[in-house]
């Protein structure tokens, strides 16, 4: 029974498995459509006895497979604490710790289900692809991260001591410049905050120049690595 069962949830070469995989994803998305549907205001007292239905439905079949992949497991505490297996159990622990409670302000653990598209990544090579070439440039990506912190931090000062005599209400503190230096490295621009004085816009130009490749960086590094990880999957097969 237990290598039934394994096959069934793990062996998705095998037509139980498929087709117990695509009924799952199917189910997933499905369901996050019904819960983004259920917040229209307008929805009659039937439509919401069918959503309820449907939820209460999506819920049982999250919890039998999720108990049926703890049972198949070798490892099954491993399982349990494991990613997947936290995101499986988020899937509907939700709805039964929502159902529950009589506090209206406690029910905003339902809004926990939208980890349910979490789930598909279970199913997607891509992901798996995408998360070896994580691994690859890990090493380059803290070490980038770290330095964009620095960046972020001499960014706050600079333009700190730039702007906060012309504009003390905007740039109070360092602190307060903080934000202006994460929108203007991230390219974003609000335009809550921007410089007035001659320096400060000589300043956010390099700023901006510097910010420009905060994110292209990263992004040049792990494409790298996506192609090196699709090659690899090539020669495999």
């Amino acid at each position: 029974m237990e290598q039934g069962i394994r096959k069934l949830v793990d062996n998705y070469e095998s037509k139980e498995g498929r087709f117990f995989s695509i009924f799952i994803q199917c189910l997933i998305v499905v369901s996050l459509i019904s819960f983004s549907v259920g917040t229209i205001p307008d929805l009659t007292p039937e439509q919401r006895a069918v959503l309820d239905h449907f939820e209460l439905f999506s819920v049982i079949v999250f919890t039998l497979e999720y108990i049926c992949r703890v049972y198949a497991a070798k490892n099954r505490l491993g399982f349990i604490f494991s990613f997947y297996g936290l995101i499986d159990l988020m899937a509907f622990l939700p709805f039964y710790i929502a159902s529950g409670m009589d506090l209206r302000a406690l029910r905003i653990v339902r809004l926990f289900q939208v980890f349910r598209v979490l789930k598909l990544l279970r199913y997607s090579k891509a992901v798996a692809r995408f998360s070896r070439a994580f691994s690859m440039v890990k090493e380059e990506l803290v070490l980038f991260g770290v330095t964009a912190l620095i960046l972020l931090y001499l960014s706050s000062v600079g333009i700190y001591y730039f702007e906060s005599a012309a504009q003390p209400e905007q740039f109070k503190s360092i602190f307060h410049s903080l934000w202006w230096a994460v929108t203007t490295l991230t390219t974003v621009g609000y335009g809550d905050m921007y410089p007035v004085t001659l320096g400060g816009r000589i300043f956010t130009f390099f700023v901006l120049l510097i910010g420009l490749g905060v994110v292209a960086i990263p992004t040049g590094l792990v494409a790298s690595a996506l192609s090196k990880a699709r090659i690899e999957d090539v020669e495999n097969n």
